[in-house]
């Protein structure tokens, strides 16, 4: 008989109801091929030359195992399943159970030498059911069309290949074939002291066509259930993968979030870091010259204090004058004349009088411009004093905002941990630096000799 075919089934990749498990270890495997690799096999050379002539882009064929599965005209393989007797006469654990089984081996042994345009690619004979049988699947194939691919999938020109012509209705290429493989069995039963016995359809006498079909129709309700709480669970793994999915994007989104934060923030602290650096030397540069000004307004002070004593001595030296006798004009004598006492005592005093006033003027002159330029120097180095201070102020101000900075950064490393934010900006450095690789990218230049 010939069958829908479900190769999982045949592998035993799952148990139906009817098979026993423990006794699947005497279940024989003929051969297990992926049937996509067999298709490579057998077509990729006439697609490639197929594709190969095709001028349009429609025509060509990408994967001609989808295009068969998808298909109308041809199945991308058939099963045939062979049996002998019934589990009445020929049960799996019983003598004639064991030589059903031998039958069908030599069956299958021969099934390739004389079906050379069937490519079996799946054969297993089952002892772990009621009764042996041997399940075959194979691709129908043709060679040398002159349509489509030149080897491609065909059951009707495989089998005429094989001499079945097809004729009436009843007499297809598939039927003839069937029946010679039924004969060719019948042969091999035969040498074995086994007679066909060609049983009616009544219920009472199944055929082993009818017996294996509705044994077929239960794995089939069994499959199509176990497919159908396959189909629910798979719609449940996938509402969960969306739900996962939607949760991973928006924990990437978060994390996209907090590495720009992490960048912004970086790249805030290194100019920070940098500004404070220079603030600070800037600030001990102030201090240093405002340190030299007091200095220098120190010094300058004392001069005024010397100044001032200087004001002082003038102002004793001023009082001598009135006292000393040196200064003061005598008393002409009785004998003495008018143009003596002028030429002797009033003369010599005007001009040491004239010496003393022109040096006293020169001495004021020149104090009071010194004073002036003390004063005026006082006043400049005040106001620099005062731009320093306003200035230093000013940088403290801007030194608290970057430890306010800092201490974000802190906060940040304390939430997502010291090491991941090291690893964020890590990378930030990282992509950084590739931005400015590519935007200045180096130039090579060839040295001739």
């Amino acid at each position: 008989m010939t069958g829908k075919g479900s190769v999982n089934h045949n592998r035993r990749k799952f148990h139906a109801k009817n098979t026993d498990p423990e006794r699947s270890s005497l279940n024989v495997e003929y051969c297990n091929e992926n049937i996509k690799d067999v298709y490579h096999e057998l077509f990729d050379e006439a697609l490639a030359q197929y594709n190969e002539k095709q001028t349009r882009s429609d025509r060509r064929i990408d994967d001609y195992y989808e295009k068969i599965c998808s298909g109308k005209q041809e199945k991308p393989f058939h099963e045939i399943i062979i049996q002998i007797g019934n589990k009445d006469d020929m049960g799996a654990k019983t003598e004639d159970g064991q030589l059903a089984a031998k039958i069908l081996d030599e069956y299958m042994q021969d099934f390739k030498r004389c079906n050379p345009t069937l490519k079996v690619f799946s054969a297993h004979l089952h002892m772990d059911e009621a009764t042996p049988h041997l399940h075959i699947d194979f691709i129908p194939y043709t060679t040398g069309s002159k349509r489509g691919l030149e080897t491609r999938v065909s059951l009707k020109k495989a089998l005429a290949e094989l001499g079945f012509k097809g004729g009436t209705r009843s007499e297809t290429e598939r039927n003839q074939w069937v029946a010679a493989e039924k004969e060719r069995l019948a042969d091999i039963m035969l040498q074995h002291g086994i007679e066909w016995e060609k049983k009616g359809t009544h219920e009472k006498h199944l055929s082993v066509l009818n017996f294996e079909k509705k044994e077929r129709a239960k794995e089939v309700a069994e499959l199509e259930k176990v497919i159908s709480d396959g189909k629910e669970e798979l719609s449940n793994i996938l509402h969960q993968q969306i739900a996962a999915d939607q949760e991973i994007k928006q924990v990437r989104k978060e994390g996209e979030v907090i590495r720009q934060e992490v960048s912004e923030l970086s790249a805030t602290n290194r100019l920070l870091k940098g500004q404070t650096e220079t603030l600070t030397e800037n600030k001990e540069k102030l201090l240093f010259e405002n340190e030299k000004l007091e200095k220098q307004q120190k010094k300058l002070q004392q001069e005024i204090n010397k100044m001032v004593q200087s004001k002082e001595v003038m102002e004793r030296n001023i009082h001598a004058y009135d006292e000393d006798a040196k200064w003061q004009l005598p008393e002409p004598g009785t004998l003495m004349s008018a143009k003596a006492y002028r030429d002797k005592k009033a003369i010599p005093l005007v001009e040491m009088l004239k010496e003393v006033v022109k040096n006293l003027t020169i001495k004021c002159v020149q104090l009071a411009e010194q004073g002036k330029k003390l004063t005026a120097k006082v006043d400049g180095q005040k106001k620099q004093i005062s731009r320093l201070t306003d200035k230093v102020m000013e940088q403290s101000n801007t030194i608290d905002r970057l430890q306010e900075k800092v201490s974000d950064l802190g906060r940040l490393e304390r939430h997502l941990g010291r090491e991941q934010v090291r690893l964020i900006v890590e990378r930030s450095k990282t992509l950084e630096e590739a931005e400015k690789v590519n935007k200045h990218p180096k130039r090579a230049f060839e040295m001739s000799r």
